[in-house]
């Protein structure tokens, strides 16, 4: 089921992608074919975990990437959400904060034993689901700084206050669910 979740996701959204980015290069729109450029080039990755063995991702974690996607490139990017909608940005980065903790929790299920997550200790939980969560956001944020620097100059309309907001947000959802992750431990 989850392989049919994953093609069926990823070649809908690819070809979406693909009509956006042939519409607006035709019509000579360079930073609008460039975002449904990279929109194909996301919408495909998913389609790597069909190589794994065993993937570790649930269906409402893959459903939750593709909202994620749907939101930023066509919603915030080609439909100018982030220009129209002030809150827009915003709230995608708590949005992603609270997102990459939930891919956090799904890795730590992955990589640590039942018998070690036992003696793990739920700070060290949650740290971990914390860190990689802004990681996550710092590494958005350099992202919309080189994408700004060389391509579009509309990922960080604020400068500096955008950037901080943004890594406040998401360190925001991050917070929530390392919080949950650290109070949770024994459900894993």
């Amino acid at each position: 089921m989850k392989k049919k979740v994953i093609i069926i996701l990823s070649i809908s959204f690819m070809v979406f992608m693909t009509g956006l980015f042939i519409y607006f290069l035709v019509k000579d729109d360079t930073s609008k074919w460039q975002v449904g450029l990279g929109g194909i080039i996301v919408s495909g990755l998913p389609l790597l975990l069909l190589f794994l063995r065993n993937n570790p991702f649930n269906i409402p974690e893959i459903i939750g990437y593709y909202v994620f996607i749907f939101c930023s490139t066509f919603l915030g990017s080609i439909v100018k959400f982030y220009v129209y909608v002030r809150w827009w940005d915003t709230t995608l980065h708590l949005y992603k904060g609270l997102f990459m903790g939930v891919i956090a929790i799904t890795l730590i299920k992955v990589l640590i034993t039942k018998e070690a997550l036992e003696r793990t200790s739920r700070f060290l939980i949650f740290l971990f689901v914390l860190s990689l969560a802004i990681v996550a956001s710092v590494v958005w944020e350099i992202y919309e700084f080189f994408g700004d620097l060389y391509y579009t100059e509309t990922m960080q309309r604020g400068g500096n206050k955008d950037t901080m907001y943004d890594l406040l947000a998401g360190f925001a959802g991050a917070l929530i669910i390392a919080s949950y992750a650290g109070f949770r431990k024994q459900k894993f």
